[in-house]
């Protein structure tokens, strides 16, 4: 943001990264409070009591039941999956991302130096699916080795059906594809949706097939703590994927994710319920926003999440002269769409996790900034 613009005016708030501009829940911040008066901040494991916790959030919030001794722990999803590209697969394996995806998936897949296989989504009455007969296609090549899923998927905001998942677990199996499953934002679901984890849908005997990482950071807001945990149900795939952090010398995590992870998985429930709720209400003025001034404009349904994903094509910009508008002149730093791959071209991601004055007032710059441009169906109003 300041790279574009050294001196933003006051209130200006980049909806961006997918961090929030919300306070962290009190019980959080008093467990590190506490964390800091009473203990000495030296190497530290994690405990039953850490364990308990992540594994009693799943149970309650998602109704599936892991095992604590499926638990491997990581700085951070990122590094997870990363790390499961290199120590689960071999160079030159393809690997199936399914864009316009979280860009870091990519990136994962060619610094390792595997070959990256697109099943692009398919878009079709404004509303994402898996192209399943392309992921078949795909699938069946013995080159393909991996597949890395985002569920709920970032940017689009789809929360995949357990029939989605098992269609895509059925194809997988089939032609021995190993899933990462990336659910980072498992607990953030708009209310009349229902997130399935992908082990809720897979059979014990399919468990070598699968990863799931979670981690409490996208929901609490608590990625500067370096805290996440993965689900390793098979004994082997998990000794092996322990094995790839230790050649790394990645072992325990940092103290304050411990405390952190705890006290949002016991306290913090009915402050994420809350943060739903805001959420919820943000994409409402977003959505409602552009219907009355710019029905050109199409935001696409928000089932999990909080970005919200919007389609700008109609307005006739390439991506960069987009980019420039919305940072020059509506004073607005939004995630775009290119970044996610080509079939994000011409689309917006807005971070909806922050008050709801912020997106109200982000809107009036847009709407001020497009009049000014003469951009939209209303421009010459």
């Amino acid at each position: 943001m300041l790279a574009d613009n050294p001196t933003p005016p006051e209130g200006v708030v980049p909806l961006s990264v997918a961090d929030m501009e919300l306070k962290n829940p009190p019980e959080i911040k008093r467990a590190l409070h506490t964390l800091i008066d009473t203990t000495v901040l030296g190497y530290t494991e994690p405990t039953k009591r850490f364990f308990d916790a992540c594994v009693g959030w799943q149970e309650s919030r998602h109704a599936w039941h892991p095992s604590t001794e499926w638990i491997v722990t990581s700085p951070g999803v990122v590094p997870a999956f990363f790390n499961a590209v290199r120590c689960l697969t071999r160079k030159g394996d393809g690997i199936i991302i399914q864009p316009p995806v979280y860009y870091p998936f990519k990136m994962a897949v060619e610094e390792n130096g595997r070959t990256l296989v697109e099943n692009p989504l398919r878009l079709a009455g404004g509303h994402y699916e898996i192209d399943f007969d392309d992921l078949e296609a795909k699938a069946a090549n013995p080159a393909n080795k991996m597949l890395i899923l985002c569920s709920p998927h970032n940017p689009v905001g789809r929360v995949w059906s357990a029939d989605e998942l098992r269609r895509l677990v059925d194809i997988c199996v089939s032609n021995d594809i190993f899933i990462v499953s990336d659910e980072i934002h498992d607990d953030l679901v708009m209310p009349h949706h229902e997130h399935t984890t992908i082990m809720r849908v897979m059979r014990p005997d399919e468990y070598g097939h699968v990863l799931v990482c979670t981690a409490p950071s996208k929901t609490f807001n608590l990625a500067g703590c370096q805290a996440s945990v993965i689900y390793v149900p098979d004994e082997q795939v998990r000794t092996r994927f322990s094995e790839g952090f230790s050649r790394l010398a990645m072992f325990d995590l940092n103290a304050f994710g411990y405390a952190a992870t705890i006290a949002a998985y016991e306290e913090c429930a009915s402050w994420l319920d809350e943060l739903i709720e805001v959420i919820e209400t943000n994409y409402e003025h977003l959505r409602d926003w552009a219907a009355a001034r710019h029905p050109e404009l199409f935001v696409f349904p928000l089932e999990g999440t909080y970005l919200a994903w919007v389609d700008f094509r109609a307005w006739g910009l390439h991506a960069k002269d987009l980019e420039a508008f919305m940072r020059k002149d509506a004073l607005l730093w939004l995630d775009e769409g290119y970044v996610f791959g080509e079939a994000g071209t011409g689309f917006e991601r807005f971070n909806l996790a922050c008050p709801t004055s912020v997106i109200d007032e982000a809107l009036e710059r847009l709407e001020e900034a497009a009049s000014r441009r003469g951009l939209g169906t209303r421009a010459g109003e």
